[in-house]
């Protein structure tokens, strides 16, 4: 099975521990579905500074194939995080050289792979529709989007994915079973520590949380679809690949970071406008 991750990819830099995480949607999807003995690429754009590298090295060193990878002068995207507890606290970020307009090779690179996966904090959403002309399609719409903006792309998506922790669960469920009439295969609303709902156009299954730890939420989010797509391409029994990536999701809550990697990193000046977000995780 072949996984390619496309568009975002960020440093997430924890100011109290003066150490910087590689991460993003796309990124940690692509690395967690290679823990998992998929075939994985990743296509994005990284910086020339240390934050770049840092991004680069960790995908190599997790056998994420790199050859789609543009690294282009300038600051990596960055995202400034602190831990109260187990709740993030975004303390500012920036995008850096991470946005990009897909070209049509990098298109066409995508007919190689099985499924393609990309989220809201990349450029692609518009693309969707182009993506799905070359193979699956899998899409992250976190916690800020919905129905409304999911739903010109519905008809183009294998899987659609939602965070979901701030929705009850009726809310949860009536949104996933929403996302496949639309016209998605798979729809998947996570609701933290309320576990999962996954849909298809026969069926709808709720998913209990694993229990442990909680030292760091960031990444929980991207190991649950990363094991829902390696199980349904597997062919798994629906079931099971849920449970799986219920144990997945919790594996990753035991360490800060999305997927570990952490590097020395000097806190400059305060950042303002500080947000605290709940425990529901979008990378």
């Amino acid at each position: 099975m072949r996984l390619l991750g496309v568009g975002d990819n960020v440093v997430d830099r924890y100011r109290a521990l003066g150490r910087m995480f590689p991460g993003g949607n796309a990124v940690n999807v692509a690395v967690f579905a290679s823990r998992l003995g998929a075939d994985a690429a990743y296509l994005g754009v990284v910086g020339d500074d240390e934050a770049g590298q840092t991004v680069l090295q960790s995908l190599r060193q997790e056998s994420v194939g790199t050859g789609l990878v543009t690294v282009t002068e300038g600051p990596n995207a960055y995202a400034d995080v602190d831990v109260v507890g187990t709740d993030r606290v975004f303390l500012g970020s920036s995008k850096g050289v991470s946005v990009f307009e897909p070209t049509d090779e990098q298109f066409a690179a995508m007919e190689a792979f099985d499924v393609v996966h990309a989220g809201y904090a990349g450029s692609f959403l518009p693309h969707v529709p182009e993506m799905a002309r070359r193979t699956r399609v899998s899409f992250d719409f976190g916690s800020r989007f919905g129905l409304e903006t999911a739903a010109p792309v519905l008809p183009h998506l294998y899987l659609a994915a939602f965070s979901s922790s701030h929705r009850s669960d009726r809310e949860s469920t009536e949104l996933a079973q929403a996302a496949v009439a639309g016209g998605a295969t798979y729809a998947l609303a996570t609701r933290g520590e309320n576990g999962a709902y996954l849909a298809s156009e026969r069926w709808l299954i709720h998913q209990e949380a694993d229990r442990v730890q909680v030292v760091d939420t960031l990444g929980a989010g991207d190991a649950f679809i990363a094991s829902v797509l390696v199980g349904l391409l597997a062919g798994r029994d629906r079931r099971s690949v849920l449970a799986a990536a219920s144990a997945h999701a919790a594996q990753v809550c035991l360490a800060h970071g999305a997927f570990g990697y952490g590097v020395p990193f000097q806190p400059s000046a305060e950042a303002g406008g500080a947000q605290k977000v709940n425990t529901e995780v979008n990378r």
